[in-house]
C-alpha cells in the first residue's frame, strides 16, 4: 500500500502540481510506474508473507509477460510528446517504388497530366520553401472548403524511413530515405511518384527513441542538389542524373560528433556558398563550402550543434547567417563567417525551430520542453558592433519541431502541440486551441496549411480573435513530423513510412 500510494502521489505531483512540459510529464510518469512495479516485485519476492511457491509464480508471471511483450512488439520511435509507439515485430514494410537508374523518365509522363505546364513554373527548392520561412506570400489562393471539391490524390506510396521533406524544382521532387543499411537520396517525378534516380551511401542513423533515417531536407540550387545525411554525409549531386559532383562527411572533417537525435541541420545555399552546421570546436561550429567544388571557404563559432538549420537574413544592413546552437543563438557574417552577435539560451534541451527574422531588425526565437520564446532587438552602432536586447520573454509559445510564422503583427505556432497565437509587440497570448500535435505548417497567402502529427492536412484562418478551422482531410496515416512542400496547387507530404502528392482545390 505504501508503494502504491507513493507512486500515485508522485504521478499526481508531476502531472498536476509541477509546471513542466508535456514531454517531461510523460517521461516522469513512465519512470515512476517502472520504479513502482520493480519495488512491488521486490516486495513480493523478499518481504511479503506469501508462500514461496506463490512468490515464484508471481516472479515467473512478470518475467513471462515482459518476455511476451518483447517478442511481440518493438518500439517504433516515440510521439512528439515522447510516448513510445509500439509496433508488431512481424510487420513488414511494403515494397518501395521501382527505380529507373539510367535517369530516364518513367513510362507515365508528366505531360499527360492536366495542369503540368502551369505547375512546372513553381518551385519549393529547400527546407521551408523559397524564403526558408514556411511562408508563401505569392502562393495559390486555396479554396477554403474541401467538402464539395476535395483534394485529388495524384499518388500515394511506400517510402524509406526518415524525417526529411521534399525539395521541388520543375517536375523533380528530391528527398532522403533510409533503405536498409544505405542512406539514399531519391528523386521522384512530381506528378506520378515514379523514381527517376537514387544515390546511396553506406550510412545509417538509428536509435530506439529517435527512430531511423536522415532528418534533413535537400536544397536544390540550379542544376545541383545538396543533401545532408543523419550521420553527417554531405553530398552535392547532379539534379538531372544523381551523379556525385563531390561528397564529404562534415562531422569527421570538422572534428565534431553526431548529436543524440542525429544531424538535423538542412543545408543552406547562398550564391556559391553552401553553409552547414557541424558543431565543431576551434571555430568550426558553422562552416561554408564552395558549392562548385566543396572547398572550405570560411568557418566560425565554437558552440555545439543542436537540431536547428542555418537561415539567411539582413540585419543592420549586413548579410548574415543565423543559427540556433546548443547554448547560444549566433549571427555570422555571411561573407566571412565572423560572429557578429550572440545571445545565450539557458536550456540543455534540443533546439529545433529556426529563428524568425522580423522587420525592424528583430528576431523571434522559440524552443520546446517547457522553455518558451523570446523576441530580440538587434542594434548596430557607428563602429559596426551589434548589441542584443530582449524585448519580451514568455512560455506561452514553446515551439518544439514546428517553425512559427507571422502575419499582421501576430505569431502563430505550436505550443506543446496546441496551436497558439501571440501578439508580436507584447508577447501576449491571444488564444490557444486546436490539438494538432507536433506537426508543421506553411502560411499560404492568408491561410495556414497545417500537416498535423496524425497525418491530417488542415486549413486554418490565422486571425487573432480565435481559432477558425476551415477544412481538412486525411493525407497520411501514422506519425507525421516531416515538413510539407507546396508547389502551385500540388502538396507533397510524407512521413517515415509513406509519401503522397495531392492537388489542392483553388478558389475560383
Amino acid at each position: 500500500m505504501v508503494i502504491f500510494v507513493v507512486a500515485v502521489l508522485t504521478v499526481f505531483y508531476f502531472r498536476v502540481i509541477r509546471e513542466d512540459s508535456k514531454q517531461w510529464r510523460n517521461l516522469y510518469t513512465m519512470e515512476t510506474c517502472i520504479v513502482a512495479i520493480l519495488l512491488l516485485l521486490l516486495w513480493a519476492l523478499f518481504w511479503s508473507r506469501l508462500r514461496w511457491k506463490v512468490r515464484w509464480i508471481v516472479f515467473a508471471s512478470v518475467v513471462g509477460f515482459v518476455g511476451i511483450m518483447e517478442a511481440m512488439f518493438e518500439i517504433h520511435g516515440v510521439t512528439g510528446d515522447l510516448v513510445p509507439i509500439l509496433r508488431f515485430r512481424w510487420t513488414r514494410s511494403p515494397p518501395l517504388a521501382t527505380s529507373t537508374t539510367d535517369g530516364s523518365s518513367p513510362q507515365t509522363s508528366s505531360s499527360s497530366v492536366p495542369g503540368a505546364a502551369a505547375m512546372l513554373t513553381n518551385t519549393f527548392p529547400q527546407f521551408m520553401g523559397p524564403h526558408r520561412n514556411a511562408t508563401l506570400p505569392e502562393g495559390l489562393n486555396l479554396a477554403r472548403d474541401w467538402t464539395a471539391q476535395p483534394p485529388r490524390k495524384l499518388w500515394r506510396q511506400p517510402i524509406g524511413a526518415g524525417w526529411s521533406g521534399f525539395a521541388v524544382v520543375g517536375n523533380r521532387a528530391v528527398t532522403l530515405e533510409q533503405r536498409g543499411e544505405e542512406e539514399s537520396v531519391v528523386c521522384y517525378e512530381l506528378l506520378t511518384g515514379k523514381e527517376l534516380w537514387s544515390h546511396a551511401d553506406k550510412a545509417r542513423y538509428y536509435t530506439i527513441l529517435a527512430g531511423e533515417g536522415p532528418r534533413t531536407t535537400p536544397c536544390i540550387a540550379g542544376d545541383r542538389v545538396v543533401t545532408m545525411g543523419g550521420t553527417g554525409m554531405l553530398n552535392c549531386l547532379d539534379l538531372a542524373t544523381g551523379k556525385v559532383i563531390w561528397s564529404k562527411n562534415i562531422i569527421a572533417e570538422n572534428l565534431s560528433h553526431v548529436p543524440e537525435w542525429g544531424v538535423a541541420g538542412s543545408p543552406l545555399v547562398l550564391g556559391d556558398l553552401l553553409i552547414v552546421n557541424p558543431g565543431g570546436n576551434n571555430g568550426r561550429s558553422l562552416v561554408a563550402y564552395r558549392l562548385s567544388n566543396g572547398e572550405l571557404f570560411w568557418s566560425g563559432g565554437d558552440d555545439k550543434a543542436s537540431y536547428s538549420s542555418p537561415c539567411a537574413a539582413t540585419i543592420g544592413g549586413v548579410s548574415q547567417v543565423l543559427i540556433f546552437n546548443q547554448r547560444t543563438i549566433f549571427g555570422h557574417d555571411a561573407s566571412t563567417g565572423k560572429v557578429l552577435w550572440e545571445h545565450p539560451w539557458e536550456s540543455k534541451n534540443p533546439h529545433v525551430a529556426l529563428p524568425v527574422v522580423l522587420e525592424g531588425d528583430r528576431v523571434l526565437v522559440s524552443s520546446g520542453y517547457g522553455v518558451g520564446s523570446e523576441l530580440l532587438q538587434l542594434q548596430r552602432d557607428q563602429t559596426g558592433k551589434f548589441a542584443v536586447n530582449r524585448l519580451w520573454k514568455t512560455n506561452r509559445l514553446k515551439a518544439k519541431f514546428n517553425n512559427p510564422v507571422t502575419r499582421d503583427g501576430y505569431v502563430y505556432g505550436m505550443d506543446d502541440g496546441i496551436l497558439a497565437c501571440l501578439e508580436l509587440a507584447t508577447g501576449e497570448l491571444k488564444w490557444k486551441d486546436g490539438r494538432y500535435g507536433h506537426g508543421q505548417f506553411i502560411l499560404v497567402r492568408d491561410v495556414l496549411l497545417i500537416t498535423a502529427e496524425n497525418g491530417e492536412v488542415v486549413l486554418v484562418d490565422p486571425v487573432p480573435t480565435g481559432r477558425r478551422e476551415l477544412t481538412k482531410f486525411q493525407a497520411l496515416d501514422g506519425k507525421t513530423w516531416n515538413p510539407p512542400a507546396l508547389t502551385g496547387d500540388l502538396l507533397l507530404v510524407r512521413n517515415d513510412q509513406e509519401a503522397a502528392c495531392y492537388r489542392l482545390p483553388a478558389e475560383r
